[in-house]
């Protein structure tokens, strides 16, 4: 990987897979209790675990397939324009509050192989070129598939740990 970034779709998905997999790990050591159970500021396990696929759908269908964000995301235009990605955030929240902690993981995992089967087929060379023709966003394509698969895993994966570790140091 120079550069930083992967140089080829097989060390891309490699780079992913790792997060995955200690994603994954953490995830099946967790009671169902613990899955449903809300850190500090309000999100459980299952919580994050929602927010990371319908992330990963954005990914996909706004920079891989250059949907409108809005439509990407299942939210009204007009409302989308007014949001910033906390208020995505919380719409996502929402969203999926009411969803069973078994149904969340199993729309995960589909939507990562979704996501990985896509990855396969979509051109890298492709990856490397920017998110947008034009504007101020120079970030490039690869850019957002780490930062919505990998990156994103690494970041939700250590806030489950570390809600499970407080909740079970409080218990203690």
């Amino acid at each position: 990987m120079s550069d930083g970034f992967p140089q080829s779709t097989s060390e891309l998905l490699a780079v992913i897979e790792q997060e995955w997999k200690a994603l994954m790990q953490v995830v099946g050591r967790l009671t169902p209790q613990q899955m449903i159970t809300p850190d500090a500021g309000g999100w459980s396990p299952k919580d994050n675990l929602a927010h990371l696929a319908a992330w990963m759908r954005y990914m996909k269908d706004a920079y891989l397939y250059k949907m409108p964000g809005y439509q990407a995301m299942g939210i009204e235009q007009e409302k989308w324009k007014q949001l910033d990605e906390t208020g995505i955030n919380a719409v996502l929240f929402e969203r999926n509050r009411g969803r069973a902690a078994a149904d969340v993981l199993d729309g995960l995992k589909s939507t990562y192989a979704d996501i990985v089967q896509t990855l396969r087929s979509f051109p890298f060379t492709d990856m490397m070129k920017p998110l947008r023709e034009s504007g101020p966003d120079k970030r490039l394509v690869i850019e957002s598939v780490l930062g919505n698969t990998s990156e994103h895993f690494r970041e939700h994966r250590l806030n489950i740990e570390k809600a499970v570790e407080n909740k079970t140091s409080e218990a203690s």
